[in-house]
């Protein structure tokens, strides 16, 4: 018959349009900033520094190499290093950034920084409410603003966090037993009696 495929899709049409209404599933509306969807694991805005324990400065897993501020492609990244050297989170000692700025205004979220960087130390945040009073000031942030725990990173990238996790674990037991064994090679050998001259 003529028109039956215009009549079905009136049809459909007709349904979803009473559906949003009824089903919650169907509803494609978010009521924002009262209903919120939650972030997906992949989101990313722009990027944090990861530190380990409690204290963000002695924790920082940024040994200030500044790969990602070479890599960085709209060069929105500013790292001093620091002169002196201290312990990292897994007490070895390293140098660590004395300036850490990162121009938001000009970060494109692309991700670079996170893919060169050899430490785990810098990721992707999936915050993305970030207006401020401050029009320009706010738009530069430190160091300080910058460090997040890794309880921050487990939370809003799990999978990831996990696998990082369990490959640094991996790294320090390796490092921890090698020192061991030059520790135990060092160690001068018992004394032993010559008894084949009595």
């Amino acid at each position: 018959m003529l028109g039956t495929g215009i009549i079905k899709g009136m049809v459909e049409t007709a349904r979803n349009f009473v559906g949003s209404y009824t089903d919650k599933e169907r509803l494609t509306t978010v009521e924002y900033p009262e209903e919120r969807i939650p972030a997906k694991e992949n989101a990313r805005q722009f990027p944090f520094l990861v530190f380990d324990g409690e204290d963000p400065q002695a924790g920082l897993r940024c040994v200030a190499c500044q790969i990602c501020e070479k890599e960085c492609p709209p060069q929105c990244i500013l790292i001093v290093k620091d002169t002196t050297k201290k312990p990292d989170y897994m007490g070895k000692m390293q140098f660590q950034p004395k300036v850490f700025d990162i121009d938001i205004s000009v970060c494109m979220s692309c991700q670079i920084c996170v893919e060169v960087c050899p430490f785990e130390a810098i990721k992707m945040d999936t915050e993305f409410e970030l207006s401020r009073g401050d029009r320009f000031g706010g738009l530069l942030v430190n160091k300080t603003g910058l460090a997040k725990s890794n309880a921050h990173y487990r939370r809003i990238h799990p999978a990831e966090a996990a696998e990082v996790d369990s490959r640094l674990a991996a790294e320090k037991a390796k490092a921890e037993a090698k020192a061991k064994a030059a520790a135990a090679a060092a160690a001068p050998a018992p004394a032993t009696a010559d008894v084949s001259k009595k």
